[in-house]
C-alpha cells in the first residue's frame, strides 16, 4: 500500500460530504482511514518487502476438453484469473472451470489474464483483445483495485465499463462477475491491515452485488469461505490448488444452474446423431 494511494484515497473519501450519493459507510470508511493511515502504510510496506512474488502457472491458457454441446468459456482478470499460487493452468481456476463443466459440455476455454492487472489495465487488455464470441465470461478483478484503495464507487464504475466492453468483444449468454477475494482471509496481510483490506473489499462486493442484483445472465459469484479455508498457496495471498477447486466447483455450479446444461450450440457430432 503506497503513500499516493493512501492519500489518493483519503483525498476521495474526504470529498464524499459533498456529493449526493454519500452514505454512512463512506463516512465511517473516511474516518478510518483518516486514523490507521500511518499503521496501514507501515504494514503495507512491510508485505510488500516479505511476500514472495509468484509466477504466472505454466501450460496452455487455451483448449477443448469434454463431449457433448459446445460451451464456449473465457476467464479474464487479474492474477487470481491467471492461477498465480498453483504450478500449472489444470490446478488454476480455468482448469480446474473447465473440469467440471467438461462432465457435461464439449468446454472450447481461454484464458486472458496478467498478474497485478487492476480495473483499468484490464480494460486496456481487452481493448487489445481480438473480438470473439463466448457463451460464458467469467471476470476476476479487484484485488489489486482495493489494495490501491481505489473506491468501492469507483471500482463499481470500472465493472459497468467492463461488462460493456466484454458484451461488445465477446457477446456473452453468461458473463460472471467474480466478487473481490477474501481479503479478511489472506493471513499474509498483519492486523489491523487484514481486517481493513476486507472490510474494504466487502464494501466493493457489496455496492456491486446490489448493482447487478435481479439479473439472470448477468451475475455475481461470492468466493466459497473454504476458499481460503482449504489452504493457501505460499505467499498467503492466492489460493492453493485447494481453494482453486473450491472455487471453480462453487464458479460451475452456478454456471450450470443458469440453464447452461441445455444445448448452447449443437457440436457437428450432435447434429449428425
Amino acid at each position: 500500500m503506497h503513500t499516493r494511494h493512501i492519500v489518493k484515497a483519503l483525498a476521495a473519501e474526504c470529498a464524499l460530504p459533498f456529493t449526493l450519493h454519500t452514505t454512512m459507510r463512506d463516512w465511517v470508511r473516511c474516518l478510518l482511514l483518516t486514523l490507521l493511515w500511518p499503521i496501514l502504510w507501515l504494514e503495507g510496506k512491510h508485505v510488500r518487502r516479505v511476500t514472495p512474488r509468484l509466477p504466472e502457472p505454466t501450460g496452455s491458457r487455451e483448449g477443448i476438453c469434454g463431449r457433448g454441446s459446445v460451451c464456449r468459456v473465457l476467464v479474464v482478470g487479474d492474477s487470481g484469473a491467471a492461477g498465480v499460487g498453483v504450478a500449472t493452468q489444470d490446478e488454476a481456476l480455468c482448469g480446474q472451470l473447465v473440469h467440471c463443466l467438461s462432465q457435461h459440455h464439449t468446454v472450447e476455454w481461454r484464458v486472458l489474464a496478467v498478474n497485478g492487472l487492476d480495473s483499468p489495465g484490464l480494460v486496456r487488455l481487452l481493448e487489445d483483445a481480438v473480438p470473439s464470441r463466448f457463451d460464458v465470461v467469467v471476470l476476476s478483478i479487484g484485488a489489486n483495485d482495493a489494495t490501491s484503495l481505489c473506491s468501492p464507487r469507483r471500482w463499481v464504475q470500472w465493472q459497468t465499463q467492463l461488462a460493456e466492453l466484454i458484451a461488445d468483444r465477446f457477446a456473452p449468454k453468461l458473463l460472471v462477475h467474480s466478487a473481490v477475494p477474501p481479503m479478511h482471509g489472506c493471513m499474509a496481510l498483519p492486523q489491523p491491515l487484514r481486517w481493513f483490506m476486507g472490510r474494504w473489499a466487502n464494501e466493493m462486493n457489496v455496492l456491486l452485488s446490489g448493482l447487478l442484483l435481479g439479473q439472470c445472465m448477468h451475475t455475481m459469484h461470492w468466493h466459497p469461505e473454504t476458499t481460503t479455508l482449504t489452504g493457501m498457496a505460499a505467499d498467503g495471498i492466492h489460493p492453493s490448488s485447494n481453494g482453486y477447486t473450491q472455487w471453480a466447483l462453487s464458479l460451475s455450479q452456478l454456471i450450470l444452474a443458469a440453464g447452461l446444461s441445455k444445448p448452447l450450440r449443437s457440436s457437428p457430432a450432435d447434429s449428425r446423431g
